[in-house]
């Protein structure tokens, strides 16, 4: 039996504390831009992202196409109650969506009408300690053939225990 989802506030108090613990700077990092290139590539995808939930979702890692290319260019930040990432969040398992437009419930989202996304392949990042700090994702304006779909997952769950794996092992305070 899973302990009930803290209120938002709690959470991100908790979210803070272990970050503060591990030495985690919650910054644009060269090595998390880096592991979000990787992980785009890996799937195919256009956009990739290492995400901290904080007072909005974080991009510490961030991989899209370059400014010339007319793909739409995000920024470091987005609201939490924008993308799939917060129902990532909330469920603490991956989430693969071959298709947003698939499901009413994932198609009516600010991101496939601001970014035009079709394609969505999340993880989350859970410290041992059950808090859960963020996700690692892949967004596409592609969607994907659904026998597709159980590999595209195993590379974003790859990727988020690689991104865990670089957040644990730094020294802690």
């Amino acid at each position: 039996m899973t302990a009930p989802p803290l209120p938002r506030a709690a959470a991100l108090a908790q979210r803070y504390e272990l970050l503060k613990r591990l030495s985690m700077s919650t910054a644009a990092s060269p090595g998390f831009d880096a592991l979000a290139r990787d992980m785009a590539e890996r799937t195919g995808f256009l956009y990739g992202f290492v995400n901290l939930f904080l007072e909005q979702q974080n991009f510490v890692g961030l991989h899209q196409p370059p400014p010339d290319s007319g793909y739409v260019i995000v920024g470091r930040t987005m609201s939490l109650d924008h993308g799939w990432c917060p129902e990532v969040v909330a469920r603490e398992k991956a989430l693969p969506l071959h298709d947003v437009h698939a499901s009413p419930r994932f198609s009516g989202n600010h991101v496939v009408d601001a970014v035009g996304i079709r394609s969505y392949f999340g993880a989350p990042l859970i410290h041992e300690s059950g808090t859960v700090l963020g996700t690692v994702c892949v967004i596409d304006p592609t969607s994907r053939p659904l026998h597709q779909a159980r590999q595209l997952r195993d590379i974003v769950i790859d990727a988020g225990a690689r991104v865990m794996d670089r957040i644990t092992s730094a020294p802690a305070r």
